[in-house]
């Protein structure tokens, strides 16, 4: 997780946590643009400087996921693209889901064919199709669990790819274990390793948030703790959900069944839930000044 929270990463996640639905019909897809003044002050909150804030949204713009605009108040700010929204929504299922994926869903497939003479769209194809959780079956052949199906069609749709890709349904039929073929077909071991990454990174934080009950006075005074107010719930919940986000693309959730023993994937999963419902909500107290969410 080398390249955790890059100013870009952050500023999806920031839009992805607080910034759909936010109000006023004045920006793309009838929400209003965030001012680049409360972006730069949010994104301080987690170490990002202003220069870094303005570089990054430049990217996101010339990427087409973000669109410039004005507030009602007449500020410059920037709305998420319809594909960006498409883009976070299709990843809430991932992110959020505690859906216990099930062997009975089957499996989709994808086997591409592009022409030499348009070879880049090929690496595209396979880099997204790894980062959609697809493991490789065989050259040119790509498999994921079947709940994947539809957001597989909405990226490839997307990025224009589609016109390439073959996508099927189906179950593994043999010849050998299903649960030794997604050794071959996944390298579990590196997605083990993120698992434990997260964990290492996010679990003392919510021992710390569990050591404090819900509601209590921050201390004051020379020598006191930190408040353990909505600015710190904010920046522990934006960090954690951007090194999360990650993961269940990494992870393509698959059954238990067929997963190694002592699978750090599900406790994973819990601290993330537990960080989610104590610190979203807490930290939207200090969010809301700037307008990306409502009372």
């Amino acid at each position: 997780m080398a390249d955790l929270h890059t100013p870009r990463s952050l500023i999806i996640t920031l839009y992805g946590a607080y910034g759909r639905g936010a109000g006023a019909e004045t920006g793309a897809d009838g929400e209003e643009p965030v001012p680049v003044a409360s972006l730069i002050r949010l994104l301080a909150a987690v170490g990002v400087d202003a220069p870094s804030v303005r570089s990054a949204v430049s990217r996101l713009k010339r990427r087409g996921l973000l669109v410039p605009g004005r507030t009602a108040g007449g500020a410059a700010g920037y709305a998420l693209s319809g594909d960006a929204r498409q883009l976070l929504d299709d990843g809430d299922q991932r992110i959020y889901s505690r859906t216990e994926p099930r062997a009975s869903d089957g499996w989709v497939l994808a086997v591409f064919s592009v022409p030499e003479a348009e070879r880049a769209k090929r690496h595209v194809l396979r880099s997204r199709l790894a980062r959609l959780g697809f493991g490789t079956a065989a050259p040119g052949v790509w498999i994921a669990p079947g709940g994947l199906y539809d957001e597989t069609r909405h990226t490839l749709q997307r990025l224009q790819l589609d016109a390439y890709v073959d996508l099927f349904r189906g179950e593994h039929l043999g010849f050998a274990a299903t649960r030794e073929a997604v050794a071959r077909w996944w390298d579990l071991g590196a997605i083990a390793r993120l698992h434990e990454e997260f964990l290492e990174r996010h679990e003392p934080v919510l021992r710390e948030w569990q050591s404090r009950p819900h509601g209590a006075p921050a201390s004051t005074g020379p020598g006191a703790e930190p408040p353990w107010d909505a600015e710190r719930a904010y920046r522990d919940y934006l960090l954690a959900l951007d090194s999360w986000r990650r993961l269940p693309y990494a992870d393509p959730g698959l059954p238990v069944a067929l997963l190694p023993e002592d699978w750090p994937g599900g406790r994973s999963a819990e601290v993330f839930a537990e960080l989610h419902a104590r610190l979203r909500d807490a930290g939207a107290a200090f969010v809301r000044p700037d307008a990306l969410v409502r009372p």
